[in-house]
């Protein structure tokens, strides 16, 4: 069990660094991996030569999560692509909201002096006074002070380097560290590759129709477990395999509705994203989960905002009237004497989460007791772990959802120190939940810095802003345990 779980870890791991790291360090993603895994190997191989009756020593459970991080963080450092400044500069956008992107260098023509006076055309006075004109590899920076409103500056002035360059270059307006909005032109590698980037099959209905036939097959094939199948009787009777589909598709219209969020309302504003792919495996949940890929620049932080709460807000739609009747559906059992995981299916604590407690006092009423747990119903476990795929998705740090919809309510700046500090609360509450320490480790060495969207000044309505605050009220109601007030209120 223990190797099948590391082999897990490292996986994760590994499509987390590559993911996050890769396009912005020259640091081999292998050793970086390495580096992260590097405590749970010792910790494994400890296990594996000693067995579980012998504790770890202290200093083996603490030293590697203080020297591996450090020795990470001095090899990203040192492997570094972007120019070291004291204004942190953007990198080529082709971000993305729900997944990765790997955008194409292209290396910038420099502007000749007659052009560069055509791009300071570009700049009125009484929009953007201009001050100065930076060149790096991969940009032309353009400083200056905002002398009207940013969408207006933004828009004006992009149209006006469309008229002057054509779709040479994407325009980004972003803040710097010291608040002062900037300019940044990058290359179009889009409209660098003609017509074939316009043209290129981005749904692939093939593929992730294919994909989502071999997860049902693998979600069914834990589910069946679940519910109490055993491997025996799987095989003298076929037939009772079927019993893990209620798990199946409950998980599987989850984790699509999620998908699906993302990809219409990415659709709406004309970012160019693939269908939802579900990714699955024959072990664990049965799935990854889904992603999509968004080929194109988010073109503002309203864009942004919406893309990103799309995905949670849908699969916490869906997953709510699954929970309620999984749980109606479930049985109340005594409550195990020995502390369990957060999530046991035979024997769920409801007081691990505020908001599954209220759920699960609402669907079992007066059954469910201060001395009792829930042995739940297949459709119920999915409907759980959908609870927990929406609350790590806004964890509101980096590239998660929750990250970009920090980013664009409160901008790069103040997004990277709520980043930070939801790190280290997560690692705090993994003390009290330790279903959470893993992701509290993984979320170290997620980078907290977000793509910006093309225009990435102008702020959001007040309407979007209630949403965001909402959103984060949400994940606190799912991640924290029940304060014995409200316990007692129940009655659990």
């Amino acid at each position: 069990m223990a190797v099948w779980f590391l082999l897990l870890l490292g996986l994760i791991t590994y499509l987390m660094v590559q993911r996050s790291v890769a396009q912005i360090t020259r640091t081999p993603v292998w050793l970086l991996w390495l580096i992260l895994m590097t405590p749970a190997l010792l910790w494994t191989g400890w296990t594996v030569i000693y067995g579980t009756n012998q504790p770890l020593p202290r200093s083996l459970m603490i030293l590697p999560l203080i020297i591996c991080p450090l020795l990470y963080w001095v090899l990203f450092q040192w492997g570094r692509q972007l120019p070291s400044d004291k204004q942190t500069e953007p990198q080529t956008p082709q971000s993305e909201s729900a997944a990765n992107t790997t955008p194409e260098p292209s290396p910038v023509r420099p502007l000749e002096q007659n052009e560069e006076t055509q791009l300071r055309n570009c700049f009125p006075w009484s929009v953007y006074y201009i001050q100065n004109i930076e060149y790096r590899p991969q940009a032309v920076i353009c400083r200056g002070q905002l002398r009207t409103k940013p969408t207006q500056a933004y828009q004006q002035i992009k149209e006006n380097i469309e008229a002057q360059f054509g779709d040479r270059f994407l325009v980004i307006f972003q803040e710097g560290l010291n608040g002062k909005p900037f300019f940044v032109l990058v290359p179009n590698t889009q409209a660098a590759k003609g017509n074939a980037s316009s043209t290129e099959q981005l749904t692939r209905p093939g593929l992730a129709l294919l994909l989502l036939a071999i997860t049902i097959v693998t979600t069914t094939l834990v589910g069946a477990r679940i519910a109490g199948v055993l491997p025996t009787a799987l095989q003298s009777d076929p037939a009772m395999f079927l019993k893990g589909l209620p798990y199946a598709l409950a998980l599987i219209f989850i984790l699509g509705i999620h998908e699906l969020g993302h990809y219409l309302t990415a659709r709406y504003y004309k970012i160019r994203s693939t269908l939802p792919y579900f990714i699955p495996i024959p072990f664990f949940l049965g799935t990854f989960g889904a992603f999509i890929q968004m080929r194109s620049p988010v073109p503002h932080r309203k864009a942004l905002f919406d893309v990103s709460i799309a995905g949670p807000v849908a699969g916490f739609v869906a997953t709510l009237p699954l929970l309620i009747w999984g749980l109606a559906n479930s049985e109340v059992v005594p409550l195990p004497s020995e502390r369990t995981g957060f999530l046991n299916p035979d024997a769920l604590n409801p007081r691990y989460s505020i908001l599954l407690a209220l759920f699960s006092k609402l669907a079992l009423g007066s059954q469910l007791t201060s001395q009792s747990a829930i042995d739940l119903h297949p459709v119920a476990v999915a409907a759980c772990l959908g609870l927990i795929v929406t609350a790590l998705n806004l964890m509101p740090v980096g590239q998660l959802d929750g990250g970009h919809i920090i980013h664009a309510m409160f901008g790069q700046r103040s997004a990277v120190v709520i980043g930070q500090i939801s790190r280290l609360l997560l690692l705090l509450l993994s003390l009290i939940q330790p279903g959470f320490f893993l992701w509290a480790i993984v979320l170290l060495f997620i980078p907290l810095m977000d793509e910006p969207a093309l225009n990435d000044v102008t702020e959001l309505d007040n309407k979007r802003d209630i949403g965001g605050l909402l959103a984060m009220a949400l994940l606190v109601l799912i991640v924290l345990p029940v304060p014995q007030a409200i316990a007692n209120l129940l009655q659990i």
